[in-house]
């Protein structure tokens, strides 16, 4: 089963940045897609972004010019930079994503999450 370990939360004030990581225990180009998640009090959890296989992005319009998703290959390291953050933004972030071999594909399990907090 993959790994994925999220770190980097943490309290900010508003309109403050944060970058958060998520560890893998298999390389970061393995999976066919691959993205952050956050969870909010009496919410769903919602997808904030998402890199695919062949470095295609996306971000819904609630975040996009604001949180930027990248990777580093060489450390197994998925990142999430998140500025001009909003209090209504204070979640549990997540990191999960699919791993394919021919055509069977795979999806990691939701581990513990980041806390980020935000502050007025």
């Amino acid at each position: 089963q993959v790994q994925l370990v999220e770190s980097g939360g943490g309290l900010v004030q508003a309109v403050g940045s944060l970058r958060l990581s998520c560890a893998a225990s298999v390389s970061i180009a393995s999976f066919i897609a691959i993205g952050w998640y956050r969870v909010e009090p009496g919410t769903q959890r919602e997808l904030v972004a998402r890199i695919t296989e062949s470095g295609r992005t996306f971000y819904p319009d609630s975040v996009k010019g604001r949180f930027t998703i990248s990777s580093n290959y060489a450390k197994n390291m998925l990142y999430l930079q998140m500025d001009n953050l909003s209090p209504e933004e204070a979640a549990e972030y997540s990191c999960s994503g699919g791993r394919c071999s021919g055509w069977v594909c795979q999806s990691s399990s939701w581990g513990q999450g980041t806390r980020v907090t935000v502050s007025s």
